[in-house]
């Protein structure tokens, strides 16, 4: 039986759904990409082309529409995305634009697709510095409430350590394709971003770890995004690793020694997060019986997944750990099928509140 056209009245909620959706995009989104786009990198390390080639698509094609919505949204909805920019539980959010835009890059570089590659991460870079001043001042300082953020301090927060580590990685890969002339300022830029990365994981961890012991703690409080302070530590181990194996400069040769041992020790801490992870994940879910559904923070835990399994894999071949490589060759499969679940999860939630037509008097979810 044949479907009936729509309704000028269908048209109309649909837009209105659409606009509603689009006003609420969480700042976080971007994690869509970063998800894909790591596990197509670890697809294609592993040789599975076709599905890195696939994911690498939907990685693209979910970039420019996030893109293309963060820009209706800002002339739309303008005063909802300075609301987010003045939470401090959703404003460290905006940094995923910043390693999204990078892992896509990085993939785009195994395509030998360099100056695209290049343009992401001027852009990147661009995105970074500014949001790096921007966010902690308009989400914690200028509130001249710091008491009130650090009360909401989450998870997202380590989104600003992962932006600066996605920097390192693509500068990093960048610096042996690209001409001998610019090698020294990608190598700067590479550490820079390394180091920098370094002392930011270390000062949001401190702030967490406060508002965990500080104030309640309740099992709605623990969102997907706490799984970042392990992938925080994944890409900090790609970055390092990539940068182990960049071309001689001077500032590789001054510190390829000390980030190649850092690298162990961020694998080794980011492994140790894991158990409490899932331990946290039983409790929240099992204990008190916290709804499990589709939400976009989910992504906050497939992009940690599937950077450790890309940082393990690429931490053993630099520094010739083969248990190490093993053990990432394991989890990326892992990382894949918990990203098909949420993609699936995703694509009926955005059937069912947005696109389904609506039955007489009822909207979609009720």
């Amino acid at each position: 039986m044949s479907t009936p056209p729509r309704t000028p009245a269908d048209r109309s909620t649909l837009l209105s759904r659409a606009d509603a959706a689009v006003r609420g995009l969480t700042p976080g989104y971007f994690a869509l990409v970063m998800a894909t786009g790591i596990l197509s990198v670890a697809m294609r390390t592993n040789n599975a082309m076709a599905i890195s080639e696939l994911l690498l698509v939907i990685a693209a094609v979910a970039y420019v529409v996030l893109v293309a919505l963060s820009v209706v949204r800002v002339v739309r909805h303008r005063e909802a995305m300075a609301a987010d920019f003045a939470d401090p539980a959703r404003a460290f959010g905006f940094f995923t634009f910043v390693a999204a835009t990078c892992v896509l890059g990085s993939r785009l570089a195994q395509e030998e697709l360099h100056a695209p590659s290049l343009v992401l991460m001027i852009l990147a870079a661009l995105a970074w510095i500014v949001l790096g001043y921007t966010v902690p001042w308009t989400a914690v300082l200028g509130q001249h409430r710091p008491a009130r953020a650090l009360a909401t301090a989450n998870g997202t927060w380590f989104i600003w350590a992962v932006a600066s580590q996605s920097i390192a990685v693509l500068a990093a890969t960048l610096q042996v394709e690209l001409p001998a002339s610019m090698r020294p300022a990608m190598s700067l830029l590479a550490v820079f971003s390394w180091s920098v990365g370094i002392f930011l994981y270390g000062a949001v961890g401190v702030f967490v770890g406060v508002r965990m012991l500080a104030y309640p703690f309740r099992p709605a409080d623990l969102t997907p995004p706490y799984w970042v302070a392990m992938g925080a530590t994944a890409i900090t181990v790609v970055a390092g690793a990539r940068i182990v194996e960049m071309a001689d400069a001077p500032v590789v040769d001054a510190t390829r020694g000390l980030i190649a041992g850092a690298s162990v020790f961020f694998w080794a801490f980011g492994t140790w997060l894991i158990p409490p992870l899932v331990i946290a994940g039983y409790w929240r879910h099992v204990r008190h019986r916290v709804p499990l559904r589709y939400e976009a923070t989910l992504w906050s835990i497939i992009f940690p997944l599937g950077m450790y399994g890309v940082g393990s894999q690429f931490l053993g071949d630099v520094d010739h750990l083969p248990l190490v490589h093993a053990i990432g060759s394991v989890e990326i499969w892992i990382a894949l099928a918990a990203w098909l679940v949420t993609f699936a999860a995703m694509l009926v939630t955005i059937w069912r509140t947005v696109l389904r037509r609506p039955r007489a008097g009822v909207e979609p979810g009720q």
